[in-house]
């Protein structure tokens, strides 16, 4: 989310009527080693809405991003212009190029609002590429576009620190969700069908119907349904060869209804979806029930792009999803519906990352966006992999972990670097002023409101009382063996007394170092001095763990996070939970890691306890496995999986000038 800086001292060198530009003050970038120049930033002051700023911005062709980083013409599929996939390809021609350095942005407990964490991604990749002369690519997720339609806030940064062209990214960019919704809901449109045919048919006719004879009276399996074979230690090829016994155990699934997990999905904010009634024709009367929606972005298949590694470790993810169990008590996955091959098929082309620039001309790859708070909200491991080798040993990628640090960092380490073997070398902590005083016991924030005088005013005691958040967070990722840098995000209410109060502090936590940033008012230059105490810090040794080793058990690892990263007393179960623990250790799923699903707006899970919290504990209301992803998600308190539409949606704002097909309103 977009967030105001003060204005630096700059020379004005025209004036307009309405608009001021401005050239920000003389520094000299260190000239890059490879083919790269970057795009020269044209400030306006006051500063532009987001959307005027990426028009009026000046884009390289996709084709010489791609030439500047080392990506070859037959490694490119294009979208237009300016944007394109990356083929995976790629991967094998770079597997002995060294890796880049990994910085992973995350921030303090936010505010309603939220702190400026992907503008700051943004502006300290600028800094690193336009300022710094660093080879540097930004990895961040792709936005659903149901806020984008319900509430205010792109997802493509803000100011002069975007991804561009941002109506694309924030719209439907190369229809990688689509591509999703459709994956999903074709699971869903399976598994009801198959509940439907196995209640109407005996095991015979199932079987003839799932092996139907040829003209010339052959049967065959199907790949999938080879691989369900193995699963049943049934090794035979012929279907004609199977017993009576076998073919019953291969056609008949016996789901328990009642287990049945896999919903619909849809990317817009639907709030009367959540709860639906299915089965309405009269074609299937009978087989009435209960179903829902969430959004899009929810989906385990979304997790799944985002933790896979190349396109035979997607297919067989695809296949280990979960969606039921059986009426003795075994998985369904969706390799047992014979539909985790086609799945495949329609994710063929979303796998390949997304390739952008941002608007100083540095490389940007978009791809996933899984939820923050249900799955891990990190963008791709594939793109960070593409990125790191095309940026080489002196380069850098700058990725984003979702929500505050306590969530997203979390997971970003235990889940996502667990998955991709990938080694972190610096964390940088975004904090606001506004945030911190809001820790430290001020007025409650709502978005679409005006902050009250104590956010707007300066009030040292307000945000030292507030410290301990941002004293939580450093800790936090110091206890993980990484570096940390924070970035302090300015608005143009901050006063130099309080941004000396949080630099000074930061430093007394354990951060390496604490700078002010200017990038959502000046773009790179604002970040300049942030790039480089992280050019400084990631030379330093990694020291990188884990919270907790993999065999621990699933109440272990709960509670874990729960006592060192919370810093609660302990973790109540409800008795589903304990049945749920159970049932997923008997079924192997106990060696999974855990991904939390709680509230971003504070260490506990009640929203309104800000600060740094103590004296709770933690109470796990369920406990859902995303096998195919590879994690188990505890949900602690409700957990909302499909937003709604408030009066006023943003909406009303958007639309398209029919003479020049201009995008309008878009933020």
């Amino acid at each position: 989310m977009a967030t105001k800086t003060k204005k630096s001292a700059k020379k004005v060198v025209k004036k307009s009527a309405k608009k001021i530009v401005v050239k920000a003050k003389k520094t000299t970038p260190a000239k890059a080693s490879f083919s790269f120049k970057p795009t020269k930033l044209k400030l306006l002051r006051p500063v532009p809405s987001d959307i005027e700023i990426a028009q009026a911005a000046k884009l390289k062709p996709i084709t010489q991003i791609a030439d500047e980083y080392g990506v070859r013409e037959n490694e490119l599929e294009l979208y237009g212009p300016y944007k394109a996939k990356v083929k995976l390809d790629i991967l094998e021609r770079l597997k002995n190029k060294p890796n880049g350095k990994y910085i992973d942005v995350t921030a303090i407990t936010p505010t309603p609002l939220g702190e400026g964490k992907t503008t700051t991604t943004i502006g300290l990749s600028q800094a690193l590429g336009a300022h710094l002369g660093k080879k540097v690519i930004t990895c961040i997720r792709q936005p659903s576009m149901g806020p984008t339609f319900g509430i205010k806030g792109g997802a493509a940064g803000g100011g002069y620190s975007q991804v561009i062209p941002m109506e694309d990214f924030n719209l439907h960019l190369t229809g990688d969700i689509h591509a999703i919704t459709a994956s999903h809901n074709l699971v869903a449109a399976a598994l009801d069908a198959r509940v439907m045919h196995e209640k109407q048919q005996d095991d015979e006719k199932l079987f003839n119907a799932l092996c139907p004879p040829d003209k010339k009276g052959n049967r065959k399996f199907s790949a999938t349904m080879l691989r369900r074979l193995k699963k049943l230690g049934i090794n035979k090829t012929n279907p004609d060869d199977l017993t009576p016994e076998e073919r019953s155990k291969f056609a008949r699934l016996d789901i328990d209804e009642s287990t049945i997990t896999w919903r619909r999905v849809v990317d817009i904010n639907d709030r009367f979806l959540r709860e639906i009634q299915v089965g309405l024709g009269k074609d299937e009367a009978g087989f009435e029930h209960r179903s829902g929606y969430d959004i899009t972005v929810a989906s385990e298949i979304m997790a799944v792009l985002a933790l896979t590694t190349s396109l035979e470790d997607m297919r067989e993810r695809f296949g280990n999803m979960v969606v039921a169990t059986s009426k003795q008590g075994e998985a369904v996955t969706v390799e047992d519906l014979g539909v985790a091959g086609a799945v495949t098929v329609l994710m063929k082309d979303a796998i390949k990352p997304n390739l952008m620039q941002t608007l100083e001309g540095t490389a940007a790859m978009v791809h996933a966006g899984p939820f923050a708070n249900i799955a891990h909200g990190q963008s791709s491991i594939i793109a960070d992999m593409v990125a790191l080798k095309l940026v080489g040993k002196d380069g850098f990628v700058v990725t984003e972990s979702g929500f505050g640090a306590d969530i997203g960092m979390e997971k970003f380490f235990n889940i996502k670097c667990r998955y991709s073997g990938l080694i972190p070398h610096v964390v940088v902590m975004v904090a606001t002023v506004r945030a911190l005083k809001m820790h430290g016991g001020g007025p409650k924030v709502v978005a679409g409101k005006p902050l009250a005088p104590e956010y707007t005013d300066e009030n040292l005691d307000l945000l030292r009382k507030g410290l301990a958040n941002l004293e939580r967070h450093i800790q936090n990722a110091n206890k993980f063996g990484v570096k940390v840098i924070v970035a302090i995000n300015s608005f143009a209410t901050d006063t130099p007394a309080e941004v000396e109060l949080i630099r000074k502090a930061s430093i007394e936590f354990g951060a390496m170092d604490a700078i002010l940033c200017t990038h959502w008012a000046d773009g790179g230059v604002g970040t300049k001095k942030l790039a480089e105490a992280v050019v400084k810090a990631a030379e330093e040794k990694s020291n990188f763990q884990f919270l907790y080793p993999l065999e621990d058990s699933i109440k272990t690892k709960i509670e874990k996070i729960a006592k060192e990263i919370y810093r609660a007393d302990g973790v109540d179960y409800t008795p589903e939970a304990e049945e749920q623990i159970t049932r997923y250790t008997k079924l192997g799923f106990d060696k999974l890691p855990i991904c939390m699903a709680k509230t971003h707006l504070s260490f506990s899970t009640d929203a309104t306890q800000k600060g740094a919290p103590t004296d709770f504990r933690v109470k796990v209301r369920e406990i859902r496995a995303s096998v195919g992803a590879g994690f188990l998600y505890p949900i602690l308190g409700d957990m909302r999986t499909m937003p709604g539409l408030g009066t006023r949606p943003s909406f009303y704002d958007i639309d398209l000038d029919l003479k020049t097909e201009k995008i309008l309103g878009l933020f």
